[in-house]
C-alpha cells in the first residue's frame, strides 16, 4: 500500500488466521504462536503489538516493522438521545472516510459497517453515493470497524451479536473483501459471530447473488428492492436498468434454492412515489413465490434528495395490505432521528463542511 509515494507496512486485520500462521512459520516461530496473536487482535481487542506480553520480545518487534495495527481514526461521533443508536465517522489512513453505526436492539447490539468509500449505484434515496465511488475497503478496513465498536461496548459490558453490511457503499461490488470480512470475523478464535447473525445488503448485483449461492454460506441476503415495476424501480435506482426484476427475482430463488436461507427484502417508502396500495399489491405479487421477509423503512430525510417520508397513517395501511395478501412485513423501528442517520449523510455533512472551511 502506498500514500503520497509512502510505502505503508500492511494491515494484520487482512490476514486470516491461516495467513498469520504462514508469517509466523517463515519468523522460525512455533505455529501456535499464530492463535495467539488472533487472540490478542480479536478476543483482547489490544491497540499495539508490544501488548501482546505472552509472545517473546522478538517477535512483537518483528509484528510492529512488518505490520499496522489500527489503521482508523475516529473524526466524529454522534449519540441518539432517544435510542443509544451511535454513529461514527472514521478517517482511513489515506485520509478517506467511512460510517459505521451502533444499534441497539430488545435482541441485542447490531453494527452496521461499510464495505466502500462512496458508493456508484446512484439510488436517489440514498446519501452514500453523492460523491459517487472513491475506492474499495479492504477486508482489514471492514473488520476494525467491527472491533472498534466492539471496544467501546467492552466498556459497557456488551457484546456485538449481530452485522449488517449496510453502510456506505455496494457489498458484493467489493465481493472478495465482502467475504474475507465474513471469514475473519466468524473465526471460532476470534469474533466468534455466527455466519446466521451476519447481514449482507445489496441493491441486486445479480451475477454476484449467484455467486454467493454457489459458496452455500449461513448469512443472510438482504436485497434493496424499494419498487416492484421496473419504471418505477429504474427511476429510483440505475442497477435495474442492467438487472430488472424480473432477473433478480430469478437470482433470488436460486438464492434460497442453493443456501435454504430466507431472503430480506429491504422496501424505503417514499411518500408519492412508492407508497400506494397498488404499490403494495405489485410488491406483494413479485414476493410471493419465494419465502421471504419484507422490511418497510420509512425513508430518512436527505437534503440533497429532499425525498418525503411516507405518512405514518399510509405506513400502516401499506403494511396492512401485504399482511392481507399473506406477506410477511415490519416497519424497521425508527433508530437515530435525532442524528445523522441516513447512510452517508454523516460523511456528506462532514465533507460539506470541509468545503466550506477551503471556500475562498
Amino acid at each position: 500500500m502506498e500514500r503520497e509515494g509512502i510505502c505503508m507496512k500492511p494491515l494484520i486485520l487482512d490476514l486470516t488466521r491461516q495467513q498469520i500462521e504462514q508469517w509466523v512459520r517463515e519468523e522460525g516461530q512455533p505455529a501456535y504462536r499464530a492463535t495467539q496473536v488472533f487472540h490478542w487482535i480479536y478476543q483482547r481487542r489490544v491497540t499495539a503489538f508490544a501488548e501482546m506480553t505472552d509472545l517473546p520480545k522478538a517477535l512483537r518487534e518483528r509484528l510492529a516493522e512488518s505490520f499496522v495495527l489500527t489503521s482508523l481514526r475516529e473524526v466524529t461521533r454522534q449519540i441518539s438521545k432517544k435510542d443509544g443508536t451511535t454513529k461514527f465517522l472514521f478517517a482511513l489512513a489515506d485520509g478517506s472516510t467511512i460510517e459505521t453505526v451502533i444499534m441497539r436492539h430488545d435482541y441485542g447490539v447490531s453494527v452496521c459497517v461499510s464495505s466502500q468509500v462512496g458508493c456508484k449505484m446512484g439510488c436517489t434515496f440514498c446519501a452514500s453515493t453523492l460523491g459517487g465511488l472513491i475506492r474499495h475497503l479492504r477486508a482489514g478496513e471492514i473488520v476494525e470497524q467491527l472491533i472498534w465498536c466492539q471496544r467501546m461496548l467492552d466498556l459497557e459490558g456488551e457484546r456485538v451479536k449481530s452485522v449488517v453490511m449496510m453502510g456506505s457503499g455496494e457489498p458484493l461490488e467489493n465481493y472478495d473483501a465482502a467475504l474475507r470480512f465474513v471469514d475473519l470475523v466468524t473465526d471460532a478464535e476470534g469474533l466468534m459471530i455466527g455466519q446466521r447473525h451476519i447481514t449482507i445488503s445489496t441493491v441486486g448485483l445479480v451475477p454476484a447473488i449467484y455467486r454467493l449461492a454457489d459458496e452455500h454460506r449461513g448469512i443472510t441476503l438482504a436485497v434493496s428492492l424499494h419498487a416492484a415495476d421496473d419504471a418505477t424501480r429504474s427511476s429510483m435506482m440505475p442497477i435495474n436498468r442492467a438487472y430488472n426484476i424480473a432477473k433478480l427475482m430469478e437470482a433470488c430463488h436460486y438464492y434460497y434454492r442453493e443456501t435454504g436461507r430466507r431472503i430480506s427484502f429491504e422496501y424505503a417508502l417514499i411518500a408519492n412515489v412508492n407508497d400506494s396500495l397498488e404499490h403494495a399489491r405489485r410488491l406483494a405479487e413479485v414476493v410471493s413465490t419465494l419465502p421471504c421477509h419484507v422490511n418497510l423503512i420509512p425513508v430518512n430525510y436527505v437534503p440533497e434528495r429532499d425525498l418525503k417520508r411516507t405518512e405514518q397513517a399510509q405506513i400502516r395501511a401499506f403494511t396492512r395490505e401485504l399482511e392481507r395478501l399473506s406477506i410477511k412485513a415490519t416497519v424497521r423501528r425508527e433508530m437515530g432521528s435525532d442524528i445523522a442517520a441516513a447512510c452517508g449523510q454523516l460523511r456528506a455533512e462532514h465533507a460539506s463542511e470541509n468545503a466550506a472551511l477551503v471556500s475562498p
